[in-house]
């Protein structure tokens, strides 16, 4: 199967404030993301705060993105649920809207056993016309995919990547080994970019690149150039600003930085609430010292 994309995935932000998701600031975001040189877009996710958009919202923010992207990087659809049948519908919806792909996060809540994710996954990607990015981040699911669950699902014609945040390098020098070329791998954590590229991974789906997208698909491509020290150097570079982009649950921190940078608002709907004044003192520092102009 050919790959979805090549470098840096923006997991983008939703610009919601109190009323409802601001889609002028929405469009505007994206053209920036995409004239920045992002690889290419995944709406609807963890960092959109999708947990948190009813189903309407969900859909329209997917059918916004395709629109408005227009064919020029790929966009990547969350369509994931704990139950099998909603992420089946919604991955019905994005495919319909035009998606170029789906990212399914692994059930949570009430999880399963690998088996059930065998057929789990199996059964959405059978529903789906465009491919699936597999979803494995267990500090939030409670639910990890096994090297083993990964070698039986590359063999789906339907199913084509895998986005790993289990932050297992061995693990996931493991599913490298046996899947082989059947399934790309992407790294789901910002500060294992470049490790995972030299376990042959094909990028990263990255929160960092809200903040610096024209950087981190950089960082990837000086990888497959074969410049790998300058790959490093920046991976490196960058950990700080990373580590305070985490230093919260995913997106507060990153959704502060955009509003410092002029993006949005710095709104996070419930159960989230704002990053903490201290650390996120510490994270505008961190963007004034990449060059970026603060508010």
């Amino acid at each position: 199967m050919k790959s979805i994309f090549r470098g840096s995935a923006t997991a983008l932000i939703t610009t919601t404030n109190e009323s409802g998701i601001d889609y002028d600031a929405y469009g505007k975001l994206i053209e920036w993301q995409i004239s920045e040189g992002t690889d290419a877009l995944c709406v609807a996710v963890t960092t959109g705060e999708s947990a948190t958009l009813s189903d309407a919202e969900h859909k329209e923010l997917i059918s916004f993105a395709v629109d408005k992207v227009a064919g020029r990087v790929p966009v990547i659809a969350g369509t994931g649920s704990n139950n099998t049948q909603h992420a089946i519908e919604l991955s019905k919806y994005a495919c319909e809207a035009g998606a170029d792909a789906l990212l399914v996060v692994t059930p949570y809540y009430n999880k399963c056993t690998q088996g059930g994710l065998v057929k789990t996954f199996s059964t959405i990607a059978d529903a789906a016309t465009k491919p699936l990015i597999l979803y494995n981040v267990p500090s939030r699911t409670g639910l990890n995919i096994a090297p083993e669950t990964y070698d039986k699902l590359a063999d789906h014609g339907n199913i084509a990547g895998i986005k790993e945040a289990n932050g297992n390098i061995s693990e996931i020098a493991e599913t490298a080994r046996l899947v082989g070329d059947r399934l790309d791998i992407y790294s789901g954590n910002d500060d294992q970019i470049v490790p995972i590229l030299s376990l042959g991974g094909k990028g990263v789906i990255s929160v960092l690149a809200n903040v610096l997208p024209k950087q981190t698909s950089e960082m990837c491509k000086k990888f497959f150039e074969g410049d790998v020290k300058g790959a490093l150097d920046m991976q490196l570079r960058y950990l700080p600003l990373i580590h305070q982009l985490f230093c919260e649950v995913n997106p507060i921190p990153v959704k502060a930085a955009m509003a410092d940078l002029g993006f949005c608002e710095n709104f996070v709907r419930l159960p989230l609430t704002v990053m903490a004044e201290a650390k996120h003192a510490v994270l505008k520092e961190l963007l004034k010292a990449e060059g970026l102009k603060v508010n």
